[in-house]
């Protein structure tokens, strides 16, 4: 009976609408970062004033996410559907979003309205927080426990490209003018809406085959034959939303670091390399090995691929520090691609595991709150002129790889014991 169930173990066609939701996400905030500070520079702000909005608004977002992701919880349980919610918040973002622009022409650099400008960037950030967690954590329901690498690989390669478009494009999205880009942006996350929609976002993995074989019953029967994961059901824990928190905060402290090791060493050990096609090769890297890095993770198992990548990427970090050759710092930007795409296949399918399947936007929420805290943290240190040089950075880095991997750890062991007392 679980043959037969082969060909549903994920809903691809919802996966994709899902997909698409992320895309537009990571769309608006390229283009948001590219025009930052020169949109406030425009208007007699200080460039200063882009790294206070960008704190502000992640300290915002790391009490929002897991209380959107909460209340879209109890929505899905009185209701039947979070769509609504994701819907209404997207378009306010989309709104929002089309209004930063709007400022600069219907505004002034002086006088009351000009404050109208930081105004609307902290409103769409806040606006933009109300349906991640909720719509991400849709993925629960698109595809078996055992199968949520594979099909979190999708949101990977769409997120991957869209984030190319900054290191890679960023000089002719600056061209196009801030009102041309900003719809575009704005556009895209109504599309996503509407995409997400038209593919059914309600339904659900276990609804979709006519066998009476449950979730649970098929994830028991595979994870039977591997230790590394629970083969009960999740509890609601303080400890288990702690190590969601932390395993967040690790990953997106450690990317943020791994990126600006990058943009600092590289260039003063090879001064003609352009750096924007050496990020750019580690988001297209990113992307183009998602797929492939799925299908491993769910071979493996997703806690102790997320320890592998998490590991690698600890010790890449610390080996930017020897690149010297354009080749070599090529080389280094795909294997950090690469690897990152076993960590970025795994998180959202790891802090699903960690919360029963009635409380996915909060554990999805308590993930991106973590990362939240470190952008605000990574943002205040900027603030106060702490420049981190880059082998400092490295090893911050590398070590914020090593603690996010140190929490799936904690989590494994967590699991194991629970299982051995039932």
């Amino acid at each position: 009976m679980i043959t037969a169930l082969s060909t549903r173990k994920v809903l691809w066609i919802q996966v994709w609408g899902l997909a698409l939701v992320q895309g537009a996400i990571a769309l608006t905030w390229v283009i948001y970062n590219l025009y930052l500070v020169d949109l406030l520079t425009q208007f007699g702000f200080p460039a200063s004033l882009a790294t206070a909005l960008l704190v502000l608004e992640n300290i915002l977002a790391a009490f929002i996410e897991p209380l959107m992701g909460s209340f879209s919880d109890r929505l899905q349980h009185t209701m039947g559907t979070r769509f609504p919610f994701i819907a209404l918040g997207m378009i306010t973002a989309s709104a929002c979003f089309l209004g930063i622009p709007a400022v600069l022409v219907f505004g002034g650099p002086s006088g009351v309205m000009r404050w109208l400008l930081p105004v609307m960037m902290v409103a769409w950030a806040i606006a933009m927080t109300l349906f991640r967690s909720p719509a991400l954590s849709l993925l629960g329901r698109y595809a078996f426990r055992t199968q949520l690498p594979q099909a979190a690989s999708i949101l990977t390669l769409i997120g991957g490209l869209a984030g190319a478009l900054g290191p890679l494009a960023g000089t002719y999205i600056l061209k196009m003018g801030p009102l041309f880009t900003f719809f575009i942006g704005s556009l895209s996350l109504v599309g996503a809406a509407f995409a997400l929609r038209a593919v059914g976002p309600n339904q659900n993995v276990t609804d979709s085959s006519a066998s009476d074989v449950s979730e649970s019953s098929l994830s028991e029967a595979s994870l039977a034959k591997s230790p590394l994961l629970p083969k009960a059901a999740p509890t609601l824990s303080v400890a288990n939303l702690a190590l969601i928190f932390g395993a967040g905060m690790g990953v997106s402290l450690g990317f943020r670091l791994i990126l600006q090791t990058f943009t600092k060493v590289i260039p003063e050990r090879i001064p003609d390399i352009n750096i924007g096609f050496v990020l750019g090769a580690v988001f297209l890297s990113l992307a183009l090995t998602a797929i492939p890095m799925g299908k491993l993770v769910t071979k493996i198992g997703t806690r102790l691929a997320m320890m592998l990548g998490l590991g690698i990427m600890a010790i890449l970090t610390i080996l930017i520090l020897a690149g010297t050759h354009f080749i070599l710092a090529f080389g280094m930007a795909i294997a950090i691609g690469t690897c990152f795409s076993i960590v970025s296949n795994t998180t959202i399918p790891f802090a699903l595991s960690m919360v029963p399947s009635h409380k996915a936007g909060l554990g999805t929420g308590m993930y991106f709150s973590g990362g939240a805290v470190a952008m605000s943290l990574y943002g205040m240190a900027a603030s106060k002129g702490i420049q981190l040089s880059g082998s400092l950075g490295a090893y911050i880095g590398a070590t914020a790889f090593l603690c996010a991997a140190g929490c799936t750890f904690i989590s494994m062991k967590l699991a194991l014991n629970t299982a051995a007392t039932q």
